[in-house]
């Protein structure tokens, strides 16, 4: 048997990683700018990380949601604090696309409505309903089509104004990314955001902040929603909330009520899932990571800026992201092949940087030295003699 082939991948093996370093399997050492797409929240292999798992796994690993799992309700109450949202409840799943599956579904229940409004260029996962409010018709199957979604400009109050002035009835949620990743780290605008929770508290529908790639610190606050200053009535996670191990998660508001049997989940919040999630934010909290990456972030951001060659720099904490122009198209994989560095990409021709929220000062500058001395040398290499 082989693998179904849906990735591209890059010739690297990697055996071995601990913070913001990975090493292949010759021993070669990488310095991770990206961190699985920004998985890696607290370093890879943190060792707190790996005795809560040991642990856990020593206890029990699994059972089912049809016992009590006390672990569950430590995570919730220690999220609930780390987070700020403490009146909030959480449903735990596995992964991004199951939690936006899930908030768009238990906004449908709550509001009774079909209609869900998105952005251009926005990426919500790959599952059924998830997908069908993702912008990108060639990972959308024909199963998946639906009217039920719109698409609106990311940031164009005006269109969602006019929208709404004609549907907001209909509308069951907004679902909005508070940084889009995929769709090349575009950063919604403080008053966009608000205007959205204007629209949906107007129209009794449901906002559902994307925070699956944009939350846990990542940021510099806890949800990059926050920087607008207003409550979403459901935050979607993943991606930093394990810290490779798969757990996802939504925070709902309180005053969406449940009910016996409208969401569900075999694996989801099972006992070592949670473990693994109270280790990264007992890190995050002991260690100030959200600050951290808001000062690193700002760091980053200011030197890559002063950097001749690469255009339009953006970007919130540790989500960044800067255009590459035509002549150094391929700075993104010689910085791996030559210069041992992960990057992300965004089509057509964005560099993102996605690393722990734990990186230091000094791989920091490793990373700025590498990227300076690699755009030299591709500009070198274009200079005829």
């Amino acid at each position: 048997m082989k693998l179904f082939d849906v990735y591209p991948v890059n010739d690297v093996t990697i055996t071995k990683a601990l913070g913001s370093y990975v090493w292949d399997e010759n021993g070669v050492q990488y310095l991770d700018m990206y961190g699985g797409h920004a998985v890696i929240s607290i370093g890879h292999t943190h060792p707190h990380w790996v005795r809560r798992i040991e642990e856990q796994l020593e206890k029990i690993a699994f059972y089912s949601n049809s016992v009590n799992i006390p672990i569950q309700k430590e995570l919730a109450e220690k999220l609930g604090k780390v987070s700020g949202k403490e009146d909030y409840q959480l449903f735990l799943c596995n992964s991004g696309a199951e939690a936006n599956e899930n908030a768009l579904k238990l906004a449908s229940f709550h509001t009774g409505r079909k209609k869900i409004v998105a952005f251009k260029k926005s990426f919500h996962g790959r599952t059924s309903l998830a997908v069908a409010a993702t912008d990108n018709p060639a990972i959308v199957a024909p199963v998946n089509e639906t009217d039920n979604v719109d698409f609106l400009p990311f940031n164009d109050e005006g269109a969602l104004k006019t929208y709404f002035q004609t549907k907001g009835k209909d509308v069951a949620a907004v679902i909005v990314e508070g940084i889009q990743g995929v769709g090349g780290i575009n950063i919604a605008t403080e008053s966009f955001l608000q205007l959205i929770r204007r629209l949906c508290d107007q129209n009794e529908a449901v906002f559902i902040a994307d925070s699956v790639q944009c939350g846990y610190g990542r940021s510099g606050k806890f949800f990059s929603h926050d920087y607008a200053g207003v409550n979403a009535d459901i935050y979607t996670m993943a991606k930093g909330m394990g810290n490779g191990f798969p757990i996802g998660g939504i925070l709902i508001a309180p005053y969406i009520q449940p009910k016996h049997g409208m969401l569900g989940t075999t694996f989801g919040g099972n006992q070592l899932a949670c473990a693994a999630a109270l280790a990264v934010l007992e890190v995050i909290e002991q260690d100030g990571l959200v600050e951290q990456a808001r000062q690193r972030g700002m760091y980053l951001l200011n030197r890559l800026k002063a950097i001749d060659g690469i255009e339009n720099v953006r970007g919130r904490g540790l989500m960044i992201g800067f255009d590459v122009p035509a002549e150094l198209k391929d700075l993104r994989k010689n910085l791996l092949n030559n210069l041992q560095v992960f990057t992300g990409e965004a089509k057509p021709n964005t560099i993102r940087l996605l690393p722990s929220l734990a990186i230091t000062r000094k791989q920091v500058d490793e990373f700025l030295e590498l990227l300076q001395e690699e755009i030299a040398a591709i500009k070198n290499e274009k200079v005829p003699e």
